[in-house]
């Protein structure tokens, strides 16, 4: 399985009234392949995981699933407060055509805990497990010690690591384990550049602009350091104003649905909702770095 690169979140695209909008998710797959994404990631906390139905999670996987067409590998969340719903959800993902699953760690758990957790999810099936390491949204700390007894003791494949500094965990986890234990950053893409430097292997983020992140990563793999950081910079305004705690999710909603990838911005609550100075402030930012919401498909960077 394809471990490296730009996987972009996906998050899960709903009707005015509230219910699924499934066109608009296929939609929003093909303009993730168009921009030339490495991997897919649906129904983590920005696809509203904990929002959904067991239906309508079945739902959005089947319809991904079948709208990527083996293009790139589909990763599934898995979130829940003890093993036996972990399992069931990660079972349910595999059986639809998920190429691999990160899960959340439980919340307040010890390190032995999360071992037994990890271990009983990855002996359950046979896809490849993914430590989805955020300990901000999920209330338990992944060390680096503990991602490599993951990593050995239970199974796991890869780290998806959002705990800040996130560059020092990258630093800590390889002087560990070297290349043996996969790691991708996220936190929007916001210290995507130094986080590649300190030997990420890539990014799992919803920035709802892929092609930057995307541009980014092939300058660095392509050891042009120097125009890896001027296009990282000249875009890291809107990186920040994006991934804003609280109001991400909305704004990139937002960003696709004035771009006409999505049909509707709308999500579910609990959520908190856009102003319409932040939707001001957004567009302004998305213009002054030379950007377009009134072009629907993938832009020049």
């Amino acid at each position: 399985m394809k471990n490296k690169g730009v996987f972009s979140i996906c998050p899960t695209p709903f009707k005015p009234g509230g219910e699924l909008d499934l066109q608009s998710l296929v939609s929003l797959v093909n303009f993730q392949l168009e921009a030339g994404i490495h991997g897919l990631a649906i129904l983590g906390v920005m696809g509203e995981l904990h929002k959904l139905s067991t239906f309508e999670r079945r739902r959005v996987i089947e319809t991904v699933v079948a709208a990527v067409r083996g293009a790139v590998p589909v990763w599934v969340g898995v979130r829940a407060l003890g093993t036996a719903a972990a399992v069931e959800q990660a079972r349910s993902a595999e059986d639809l055509g998920a190429d691999a699953i990160f899960v959340a760690p439980l919340a307040g758990a010890d390190d032995e805990m999360q071992v037994s957790y990890y271990r009983q999810i990855v002996q359950a099936i046979r896809l490849p497990v993914v430590i989805h390491d955020f300990p901000e949204l999920f209330a338990a700390r992944i060390s680096p010690a503990l991602a490599v007894r993951l990593k050995g003791e239970a199974g796991v494949s890869i780290l998806n690591s959002e705990d800040p500094p996130v560059g020092q965990k990258i630093t800590a986890v390889r002087g560990l384990t070297g290349d043996a234990l996969p790691i991708l950053s996220g936190l929007g893409g916001m210290h995507f550049l130094e986080e590649l430097q300190r030997g990420a292997d890539g990014v799992v983020t919803g920035f709802s602009f892929p092609e930057i992140l995307l541009k980014v990563y092939a300058l660095h793999r392509q050891g042009e350091q120097e125009e890896a950081a001027r296009v990282f910079d000249r875009y890291c305004s809107l990186i920040r104003y994006e991934f804003q705690p609280l109001v991400a999710l909305a704004l990139r909603k937002y960003s696709y649905m004035r771009r006409g990838i999505i049909a509707c911005d709308a999500t579910r609550d609990p959520a908190t909702a856009l102003d319409h100075i932040s939707r001001d402030e957004f567009e302004a930012v998305v213009r002054r770095v030379g950007l377009d919401l009134s072009v629907q498909g993938v832009q020049a960077v």
